[in-house]
């Protein structure tokens, strides 16, 4: 080798090391603004001290100089093939300079991805790390800028500067609503194109409102079903539109449904806590629907938040000595908070003890700081992307009804928040008998003694399957685990008429300690697993009777109003 290509090569060693250090440095800047809720955490949250494995940052480098050599000689003369889809129309691909930039920022997205995987440190850190590093990635790609954009400089041209205008307009319209447009909200209204199966609120307090369903078969079973959606979201992603309302499937399977619909919190629900949604709404709605229908048990379901608010008062009422729910159904549910996925990354003692004096006592978590945190989950689907087709292009999002459903946040309360966070997410007491009081009671999931359907999504971001799983390891009854495909939202809303995807049912009914050992010995099924829960519901469900005439129950449950209620068109 001679010394030119010696000085060469130490040059670009050298200015590796310092490029890579200045944009590590700026990624790990997130850590100063990192949060489950939109606001800046205390400074004790700064960036740790790390190391890094010198065997994978020699490898790290030594791949980085080989492609970055390959890139540049690929140089500006020919097209480059982008699989990445930021960057692979004609525009980006056919224009040198705009495919190199791109080939360059993927080089080192990369490379620095990879620099996050090299740090030594203890899991929580690791992660915490890696998705500071993929939160500055992700904002840093020169599609998200115009004067590297070339998809939208040629739009901008073809369109005479109209994109522009239009793309200004778009700016201004979500700063005034508070949040980037991921869809045409103006074509939903709740109520008649979204949220539209018949029903009437037959029960209200300052909690929530409940909603009867009108029934679609001349008999229903006797012991009624009650479902608990999460609070944190509005009830009507069970009930988005006829095909795929997951609440008109189980009111045409025979069963007399009830739903929870929250009340979003305003200010003066400020210092209201966990034990109060415990004790007036979970607790207060299953005695509801006893008193209306006549039931001495009813099934009841938990969605998500609502799954874990549901296995509280199961809890709660176990203690009491009272058993009104013959069997639960929690899907994407945790009650064992060991396995977070990356939400595990905004909660350590600084950050909740924050939260606690921040809201502890008093005030409202806002629903659309929790909104963009999520969507920050996933940065290039559900934050860039609309930033670049919004404003850059100047696009409109077209109408589609589950990120209408996305957009329609939730408010809550401080104290509510505060305590969850720290006895679940931090402290994990729930999994641990008599280590946790609710409503006066200790809490015991042992005592929760009832059949029980436990429903997870494989590629679940926000309740891995892991965490899903390992409620069968807690709740003593007779089990049914199921695992679907798809996420959080897409597994569970799946109906059988849509043909699609797969679910995974293990027969032997054994429960191993981990879902990966569940998992090896389950079995792989085409379709839907909504049919396999109203097999196992309807077993539970007792006898058929005739279906009731009217909503309610005489004076007491009068109807108040049609469904959905007016507690879920209120916006945050």
């Amino acid at each position: 080798m001679t010394n030119s290509n010696n000085e060469f090569w130490s040059r670009a060693s050298e200015e590796f090391q310092q490029n890579l250090a200045k944009s590590w440095g700026q990624a790990m800047q997130t850590f100063q603004t990192m949060d489950l809720g939109g606001i800046v955490p205390p400074a004790e949250n700064a960036v740790p001290q790390i190391s890094f494995s010198q065997e994978k940052l020699k490898e790290l480098q030594a791949t980085y100089l080989e492609e970055a050599t390959a890139l540049w000689n690929h140089g500006l003369e020919s097209k480059h093939d982008i699989k990445d889809r930021r960057f692979s129309s004609d525009a980006w691909t056919g224009n040198p300079m705009a495919a190199f930039t791109a080939g360059a920022y993927l080089l080192n997205a990369k490379t620095l991805m990879g620099l996050a995987e090299a740090v030594e440190a203890d899991e929580h850190t690791h992660n915490k790390i890696k998705f500071a590093v993929e939160q500055w990635v992700a904002a840093s790609a020169p599609s998200n800028f115009l004067a590297f954009n070339a998809e939208a400089q040629k739009k901008a041209i073809e369109t005479k500067g109209e994109s522009l205008a239009k793309g200004i307009q778009n700016l201004l319209h979500d700063m005034q609503q508070g949040h980037v447009s991921m869809t045409d909200e103006s074509k939903f209204v709740v109520g008649e194109n979204v949220a539209t199966t018949e029903g009437a609120v037959v029960f209200e307090n300052e909690f929530f409102q409940l909603i009867e369903y009108k029934p679609l078969t001349a008999k229903v079973y006797e012991k009624p079903f009650l479902l608990v959606p999460p609070c944190i979201n509005k009830f009507y992603i069970l009930d988005l539109q006829p095909n795929n309302s997951f609440i008109r499937y189980a009111v045409s399977q025979g069963h007399r449904t009830f739903v929870v619909s929250w009340r979003n919190p305003d200010e003066s629900m400020a210092q209201k806590s966990w034990d109060d949604y415990i004790e007036n709404a979970a607790i207060k709605a299953i005695s509801q629907v006893q008193d209306i229908t006549g039931a001495k048990q009813i099934n009841a379901l938990g969605f998500c938040v609502g799954g874990t608010i549901l296995s509280n008062a199961l809890a709660v009422l176990a203690a009491r000595g009272k058993k009104p729910v013959a069997s639960a159904t929690f899907l994407t549910t945790l009650i064992d908070f060991t396995d977070t996925g990356v939400l595990d990354v905004f909660i350590d003692e600084n950050f909740v003890k924050f939260r606690e004096m921040q809201m502890g006592q008093g005030g409202l978590l806002k629903g659309q700081d929790l909104a963009s945190t999520f969507s920050f989950l996933r940065p290039n689907d559900l934050v860039w992307n609309y930033v670049v087709g919004n404003y850059l292009k100047g696009e409109s999002p077209p109408p589609f009804d589950l990120l209408y459903w996305n957009s329609d946040s939730t408010n809550l309360p401080g104290p509510f928040y505060a305590w969850y966070l720290r006895n679940t997410y931090l402290e994990n007491k729930f999994v641990s008998p008599g280590a946790v009081t609710v409503c006066g009671e200790a809490i015991d999931l042992g005592k929760v003694n009832m059949p029980v359907y436990i429903y997870g999504s494989r590629e679940d971001h926000i309740v891995p399957i892991g965490g899903a799983y390992a409620s069968t390891q807690h709740l003593p009854g007779k089990k049914r685990f199921v695992m679907g495909a798809s996420g959080h939202i897409a597994g569970v809303i799946n109906p059988p008429e849509a043909k699609k995807r797969s679910h995974w049912l293990r027969e032997d009914g054994k429960f191993p300690a981990t879902a990966n050992e569940w998992i090896a010995g389950a079995k792989e099924l085409p379709g839907s697993w909504w049919t396999d829960w109203s097999d196992w519901l309807k077993s539970h469900a007792g006898k058929q009777i005739a279906a009731p005439k009217h909503y309610g129950k005489d004076a007491k449950f009068k109807t108040i109003e049609a469904a959905p209620g007016r507690y879920v068109k209120a916006r945050a």
